[in-house]
């Protein structure tokens, strides 16, 4: 076994302390301390939640009593079929650490019902949380938080840590961005943290120590997990004054909220008894599943998956957090892999012999078209598009960071600062049409852009002139004004039948104008209830706004 994998297995601290520290277990190794990873939290979870969580200390936290064991050594070599059987398996285990108090009510039991009558979805779902339940089930242990959390991705996206909700909640955990953000989750071009599976079950676990602080109570703490602290705290507030009730079951909250503790008590009930409610409940081994591997040069998803002999869909589910067909190694310094595959995974990177990555990062030095860009680097627009996740008829704004395709005489991978801190800013691709228009007795190029609501350095750059010029009543001037969808379309036809067409469309907001002569006096009245005198027009543009 090579140093550098040693090391790579070394780091998976998390699976192997976390298990030697549920079994009373001496482990031969030294192993890395724990350290944070990636994912999400809940739709309506609350944006202003503190960066830094707070340790709850045990006595407050209803600590659970871990189950020993015998003392097991644990080889790291040893391949997942030659780990020893431990007590029971995951469910048993998450039964023997329930630690909050049951409720039991008309909710609970209609959502039993929903449940019992849709065994597939639960075979679904539970089958869905073989990958990750054992470093769930650890992390609480270690914490000594209830077990019935480890539940809680059931509720919330029933652990597909692929899941964006409506709300742009991300991940197993359903984190929305400002959250993620909170509790150090970075979301960029590259990745998102929101659904990494350690770093999400990190910071949600964070996230429900800390509203277990604030509220003493598991109950509360998960409504605020799913409503917001600030929102839980006010309706305490409401209920102090009016003299009720404080508890879980006393506030008026919205009626997701009202369900979400039934729902998780719904499913610890089908959990401890599942023939009672028409559900199987696959075996999962109360073993880890997956150890995190060391990368050190940027490498390609599909590729990354090939040399571990995995299937590319149960890579990506283990690696959620990469968004894009690369994995950076100064942003992702490791990946998760199935136990057996570690090993398979550094042999064969290090007899690979080849460009390891087919793509790298560029940042746009000024704005451009998505067209644009593709032509640069040959690619087709609509793969361009695709990799970038760029909607039509959207500009990319200077400073914008891509992944473009890389030479194979590029060796160098993309720095820290890009793939940790990359990110796309876009802008509509406006439709400007080119306008004449008359000077009012007065008018300078300045109030002519004021009454246009355009830059005065635009009309004055447009007119080859300066922005404090004097204008002669009746002199043209040039502008550029948005055009509605209708004249877009109209443009595209015949010139001029476009151009008569424009002059009879009423377009809310915007001014039309429309062809005639040189010198006409005819003006077109646009809704804005501004009058515009007609001036010979050009051919649309597509320009960035002003």
């Amino acid at each position: 076994m090579s140093h550098q994998f040693r090391l790579a297995t070394l780091s998976l601290a998390l699976a192997i302390t976390g298990w030697a520290h549920a079994q009373n277990t001496t482990l031969p190794i030294a192993l890395a301390p724990h350290s944070p990873v990636n994912n999400p939290v809940n739709n309506s979870v609350s944006n202003t939640a503190e960066h830094a969580s707070t340790a709850v200390p045990v006595a407050e936290q209803g600590a659970v009593t871990i189950q020993a064991a015998p003392v097991i050594t644990i080889e790291p070599t040893a391949t997942r079929d030659q780990l020893p059987a431990l007590a029971g398996d995951m469910w048993s285990r998450i039964r023997r650490n329930f630690g909050m108090s049951d409720i039991q009510n008309e909710i609970v039991q209609s959502q039993e019902q929903w449940y019992s009558t849709r065994p597939e979805y639960i075979t679904r779902m539970t089958e869905r949380s073989r990958k990750y339940m054992y470093h769930i089930v650890e992390e609480l242990e270690r914490r000594n938080m209830p077990s019935e959390l480890a539940l809680l991705p059931f509720i919330e996206s029933a652990f597909n840590p692929q899941a964006m909700s409506s709300a742009k909640a991300a991940g197993m955990w359903q984190f929305v961005p400002g959250t993620g953000r909170d509790f150090s989750l970075k979301q960029n071009t590259f990745r998102d943290d929101r659904r990494d599976v350690l770093a999400s079950t990190r910071a949600a676990l964070d996230y429900l120590q800390k509203l277990y602080g604030m509220f003493g109570d598991w109950h509360l703490a998960l409504a605020a997990y799913n409503w917001g602290e600030g929102s839980v705290q006010r309706a305490i507030k409401k209920n102090q004054a009016a003299g009720l009730g404080t508890q879980y079951a006393d506030l008026n909250m919205p009626n997701e909220t009202r369900q979400y503790v039934p729902k998780l008590q719904a499913v610890k009930n089908i959990v401890s008894n599942p023939q009672t409610f028409n559900a199987r409940l696959p075996d999962i081994a109360n073993h880890p599943y997956f150890l995190a591997v060391n990368v050190t040069r940027d490498i390609d998803v599909a590729l990354a998956a090939k040399l571990a002999d995995v299937k590319l869909d149960d890579f990506k589910s283990l690696n959620p957090s990469a968004n894009k067909p690369v994995i950076l190694a100064s942003g992702t310094p490791q990946i998760l892999l199935p136990w057996d595959n570690a090993g398979v995974f550094e042999s064969n990177v290090a007899a690979h012999r080849g460009q390891l990555a087919s793509w790298t990062a560029w940042t746009v030095p000024s704005t451009i078209k998505a067209a644009d860009a593709a032509q640069r680097y040959g690619i087709d627009e609509a793969s361009f598009r695709s990799v970038n996740n760029i909607p039509p008829r959207m500009l990319i704004k200077a400073g914008s960071t891509l992944l473009v395709p890389r030479s194979a005489k590029v060796d160098q991978d993309v720095p820290e600062h890009l793939a940790d801190n990359g990110q796309m800013s876009l802008a509509p691709e406006i439709v400007l049409r080119k306008v004449s228009v008359k000077a009012r007795k007065g008018d300078t190029l300045a109030k002519i852009a004021v009454r246009y609501k355009l830059s005065a350095a635009s009309v004055a750059q447009w007119n080859n002139t300066t922005a404090a010029a004097a204008l002669k009543k009746g002199q043209s001037v040039v502008v550029y004004v948005p055009m509605t969808a209708k004249l877009v379309k109209l443009a595209k036809g015949s010139k001029a039948a476009s151009t008569r067409s424009a002059a009879k469309s009423k377009s809310k907001g915007k001014v039309v104008v429309a062809k005639a002569k040189t010198g006409s006096k005819a003006t077109a009245k646009a809704s804005t209830g501004k009058r515009v005198a007609k001036g010979t027009t050009a051919k649309p543009v597509k320009v960035a706004k002003q």
